[in-house]
């Protein structure tokens, strides 16, 4: 919604907005804030600077691709999802493009199913954004936001002849840092029990 109001005011432009498989609640606060915020004029629309369009809780897509499947005999793929799950993203998401006059640019906010990256659902998905980030559980019971979880938040961006040599690699460094501390935690005892190095692994992240 933020993202939405500051943009919208800031420098123009049109917003759609996608709720596919919220609940009712969620839908409509959202509409009230957007009301609130002037960002929707019901009033005169077409100053309006965002359309909602909502998904029907009584017709989960998941559900509706597994049942075509099933009806055309098709095999299902991982946990259940049609096989075309790929495809069928694929169309959607190649729709999504710029042009020399417009440019379009997408922000999707995935349901990840029991926090499994590699459920083909979020997985599928990932394949065509430049960026992902990812919010962790853990970091936000610790009290610490944003909860954003560098060892499986990625961007296409992060390349030393975009952000620098020197960037990339405190990047690169920090990452491998953290993804030692992760592999120290299930083995961790006490500090004393642990190398000077992995000490101060431990210590900074």
């Amino acid at each position: 919604m933020e993202l939405i109001n500051n943009i919208a005011k800031a420098r123009g432009g049109v917003f759609v907005f996608g709720g596919v498989g919220g609940r009712t609640r969620e839908g409509n606060d959202l509409y009230m804030e957007m009301k609130e915020s002037r960002v929707i004029n019901e009033k005169n629309i077409v100053e309006s600077k965002v359309a909602l369009v909502y998904g029907q809780m009584n017709e989960p897509p998941g559900a509706l691709g597994s049942e075509v499947s099933a009806l055309l005999g098709r095999m299902p793929s991982v946990v259940g999802y049609q096989p075309t799950l790929g495809t069928e993203m694929g169309t959607l998401q190649e729709r999504i493009t710029s042009t020399k006059e417009v440019s379009i640019t997408s922000i999707q906010a995935a349901y990840v199913p029991a926090d499994d990256l590699i459920n083909p659902a979020p997985a599928t998905t990932f394949a065509y954004l430049d960026a992902t980030t990812v919010l962790s559980r853990g970091l936000a019971a610790k009290g610490i936001y944003p909860a954003v979880y560098p060892l499986d938040s990625t961007s296409t961006m992060l390349q030393p002849r975009i952000v620098g040599e020197k960037h990339y690699e405190t990047a690169q460094r920090v990452k491998q840092m953290l993804h030692r501390y992760k592999e120290l935690q299930d083995i961790i005892l006490g500090l004393d029990e642990v190398s000077e190095e992995d000490r101060l692994n431990v210590e900074r992240a």
